[in-house]
């Protein structure tokens, strides 16, 4: 059996069989998606480069690739709203990776639990149509 993606590892690139795999878009990146570990809740959605990932799988601290500051951050590194990192999953097509966290704190720069309360652009019916 073999250990989990980055288990092990100190320092270095990102585990090559790992890097083969993933499918970035033309900045180089993968989408990230966020989700609390015990309730399934969907906290957020990030960037990530090869570097973001390698990071995060090394330290469990939830690292993205900021584009409006083009650099990495720790989620929570100001805030203190981390994220601890319990499991990565690469999707299908390896265009995306979903972490599943230790939310501490709101997971949305504005103070909402997740980045998905705002704006509803569709709510749940009261009965389904007929199929």
């Amino acid at each position: 059996m073999t250990s989990p993606a980055g288990e092990g590892r100190t320092e270095g690139a990102l585990d090559p069989a790992i890097a083969a795999r993933l499918k970035r878009n033309e900045d180089g990146l993968i989408a990230a998606v966020a989700q609390q570990h015990d309730t399934g809740r969907v906290l957020m959605m990030a960037w990530m480069d090869e570097e973001a990932l390698r990071r995060t799988l090394h330290s469990r601290q939830a690292t993205y690739y900021s584009r409006s500051r083009a650099r990495h951050w720790v989620k929570g590194e100001s805030s203190g709203n981390t994220q601890y990192v319990r499991e990565v999953r690469l999707d299908c097509d390896g265009d995306t990776v979903l972490l599943l966290v230790e939310q501490t704190g709101p997971a949305c720069h504005t103070g909402a639990p997740d980045c998905f309360e705002a704006d509803v652009l569709l709510r749940p019916e009261s009965t389904p149509p007929a199929a």
